[in-house]
């Protein structure tokens, strides 16, 4: 019998390294990591997805997106034929944003964010304090993998700017309750997991490597 190939989409700017913690039954799966790519000049996300699809070298794979990159796989899975549909720590519609975003779409307020600054993580190390900052500046530093001004100038604008405004139910969502970034009290319908933060594909990696092979199959 022949592997099912699974496709995984990191998030936001991030490397597919936040995967190196998932393990799944090689004898069943065949994981293949997809990255991010720079954007042409006023690409539109549906154009991306198609670009980026282009790395898909499978018939009817799984598509797992973590946040932005499971915005990401669903317009994918408008390009190609997907055996199904993850998404971590993610949304299915805008419907689903938390206020701030939502406000920040109506008042362009996400034209002001200092990209420069968030690309300089080691700038940025020198005036944060404490050891939980630290940590998660460090974590920054690992996985940020995309360093280009004008992709997370991008891809910032995709997000608050995505248009799909009626979910899909066939896509999975899974999302822990304590997610910062997407607020579970705005998430439709997921399975939770409990303690689950916006980073949970680094901390709750047990968690997933027990479930996902299930969630796939079933």
């Amino acid at each position: 019998m022949s592997k099912i190939p699974v496709y995984f989409m990191p998030g936001l700017a991030a490397s597919p390294t936040i995967f190196e913690r998932i393990k799944l039954d090689e004898s069943v799966f065949e994981m293949c990591l997809l990255e991010w790519e720079i954007p042409h000049p006023k690409e539109v996300l549906s154009d991306y997805a198609l670009r980026i699809a282009k790395n898909i070298k499978h018939e009817n794979p799984v598509l797992i997106g973590v946040s932005f990159g499971g915005i990401l796989v669903q317009e994918i899975a408008k390009h190609i034929q997907a055996r199904k549909v993850i998404i971590i720590s993610s949304v299915r519609s805008n419907l689903e944003f938390p206020k701030r975003m939502k406000i920040g779409k109506r008042t362009k307020a996400y034209k002001l964010i200092p990209m420069k600054l968030i690309l300089n993580i080691e700038s940025l190390a020198k005036y944060s304090f404490g050891e939980k900052v630290n940590k998660r500046i460090k974590l920054y530093e690992k996985f940020l993998a995309v360093r280009d001004l004008n992709y997370l100038q991008w891809a910032v604008e995709s997000v608050i700017l995505w248009d799909r405004n009626i979910v899909d139910q066939n896509v999975i969502h899974i999302h822990g309750d304590k997610d910062e970034v997407f607020p579970i009290k705005y998430i439709n319908s997921c399975i939770v997991v409990k303690g689950g933060t916006h980073i949970m594909i680094l901390n709750k990696y047990k968690w997933l490597n027990e479930n996902l092979p299930s969630i796939i199959l079933e």
